[in-house]
């Protein structure tokens, strides 16, 4: 059994590989006093795009300023992608090793593949061992891969004399059964050591971990609380526990448990890593975690945003991050819209004023109400606002369909009509909605694009006010009022979007005049309600 712990590699994807050189130094004691074999302390890396930390590189000169403890094993990682690149092989392995394992502090190499990389990376193996060093390979997103597929893969690895044979489950979406399904195809033709490195997204990383040990893989990686992308990893403050006991042997848990509370801890509160409801679905649908963690460190996104990106690469596939695929999650309509609500029935000539989720509302929630008595106006709310009185608000609008079946109750007992995209609304969302009165006005996303039709509207993202605003413009009213539209704040994404929203508004063809009547930092004329 070899416990390989890599914290400080895969944990840096959350720090930019940028550890403290004491924390480092305390890390590796209590690696050691817990009975780890092995610390990956960090990538090998050709690639200079912005700072990074010294575990980004973990170069020779940067390990010899470490105080590693003896007996315990050094290794770095190298991504196959600088491998199979258009750089020769031996040229990247030679730039990246330029001396034999004797004379480095490094002892162990491992190569993480993905597996249309497996064969091209294989060589790096013959050259590393050639100079001394203990060779792994790891096997990415392996866990949606055929049995056929898999028996392929150890085929070729057992043409080469690797040290390792790791595969890991990538999209955190395995059990135990299905780890001990890959192990056994695994075997088909490698009969050497293989190791196994989990994620956690559905709580089953320990559980995997342990099932692999059980079914003969003798290397388990695990990090520091669990620190890596996303869900993480199984954790090795557990892990050694368990091992402890399979090999009959104490350990000293307190320098571990005291790096944790005075760094690991407090920079996971900070971060956030680890398990949760949306990477136990990402795990469940084979979703990169990497979608998760972008969405949950973007306020833009909503819990009910997020919900409806994990339904929409539910479907399209999200086994690879990108930006792109990750923007369009936000983007529910597509196509040619669909509507049969005519606005103008309702707002031609008149003024508007819509109701947003600001403080602002409730601020001047009185100035609001006699505004809205003495002026009638057609008020519009956003979703469920109702801060002010439910006698004054005359329609609502919502569209984004999880937020829409979230309020479905809310809606059914509220006594406006709902302006949603009813014809383009999913079936579950549709039913739940029920005996509410629908005004039916239909929309499509363009980006950067206001055009506005009798029944429907091109917008440049699916946001509740660029609906509310294109329900005003095709309804030919007078002038649009706003209300609660406070800001987010400068250091916000929201803010930015919002601006954008208002602007490619402001700059449409056929937009209605726009003033805010509440405090507003936005870019769009401001009256005060109170002299209106």
């Amino acid at each position: 059994m070899i416990v390989l712990d890599c914290t400080l590699r895969d944990g840096g994807y959350y720090n930019g590989w940028n550890f403290p050189l004491e924390v480092t130094n305390k890390y590796l004691e209590a690696m050691h006093a817990a009975g780890v074999d092995i610390v990956e302390l960090g990538l090998r890396s050709l690639i200079n795009n912005g700072f990074k930390g010294a575990s980004a590189y973990t170069t020779d000169n940067y390990l010899r300023t470490l105080k590693i403890p003896a007996g315990l094993k050094v290794a770095v990682m190298i991504n196959a992608t600088e491998l199979a690149g258009e750089r020769p092989l031996q040229t990247v392995l030679e730039t990246l090793f330029p001396v034999i394992a004797e004379n480095t502090p490094v002892d162990v190499v491992r190569i993480a593949c993905h597996v249309h990389e497996f064969v091209k990376a294989l060589p790096a193996c013959n050259w590393l061992k050639a100079r001394g060093y203990t060779v792994g390979f790891n096997l990415m997103q392996v866990a949606d891969r055929s049995q056929a597929e898999i028996e392929a893969l150890s085929l070729e690895a057992s043409k080469f004399p690797i040290d390792a044979l790791y595969f890991a489950d990538s999209m955190g979406s395995m059990d135990p059964k299905q780890t001990s399904q890959i192990i056994g195809w695994l075997r088909k033709h490698w009969q050497g050591a293989m190791g196994i490195h989990t994620h956690d997204n559905m709580g089953l990383a320990l559980a995997n971990t342990l099932q692999a040990l059980t079914d003969g893989v003798t290397w388990l990686d695990a990090t520091v609380t669990g620190m890596g992308r996303g869900p993480g990893n199984a954790k090795t403050e557990e892990l050694v526990i368990e091992i402890a006991d399979k090999r009959e042997r104490n350990i000293n848990m307190v320098p571990l448990m005291g790096v944790i509370k005075n760094y690991f801890q407090p920079l996971k509160n900070k971060c956030g890593w680890g398990s949760n409801p949306y990477y136990y679905l990402s795990g469940k649908y084979g979703i990169h975690p990497t979608y998760i963690q972008e969405m949950l460190g973007d306020s833009r996104y909503s819990e009910e945003d997020i919900l409806a990106a994990i339904n929409h690469l539910r479907t399209e596939g999200g086994k690879k991050f990108s930006f792109n695929a990750l923007d369009a999650t936000r983007h529910f309509y597509q196509g040619n819209p669909q509507g049969s609500w005519f606005p103008k029935s309702l707002l031609s000539g008149r003024d508007v004023l819509i109701l947003g989720a600001g403080p602002g509302v409730a601020e001047h929630k009185t100035a609001i109400e006699i505004f809205i008595t003495a002026k009638d106006p057609i008020v519009i709310a956003l979703n469920t606002q109702s801060s002010v009185a439910q006698h004054l608000i005359d329609v609502r609008v919502a569209c984004h369909p999880v937020r829409l079946l979230a309020d479905c109750e809310a809606h059914t007992g509220l006594p406006q009509p709902l302006i949603t995209p009813a014809s383009m609304l999913p079936p579950d969302v549709t039913k739940s909605l029920a005996g509410k009165t629908l005004y039916d006005f239909g929309l499509t996303v363009h980006p950067n694009t206001f055009s506005f039709s009798d029944t429907n509207a091109v917008l440049p993202n699916a946001l509740v006010i660029s609906y509310a605003l294109a329900v005003a413009s095709s309804g030919q009213a007078n002038q649009i009022l706003l209300a609660g539209f406070d800001g987010y704040g400068a250091d916000d994404p929201r803010t930015s979007e919002m601006q954008q929203v208002f602007a490619c508004y402001q700059a449409s063809v056929s937009a209605v005049p726009l003033v805010s009547i509440t405090p507003t930092t936005y870019n769009i004329p401001t009256l005060s309600v109170y002299a209106l």
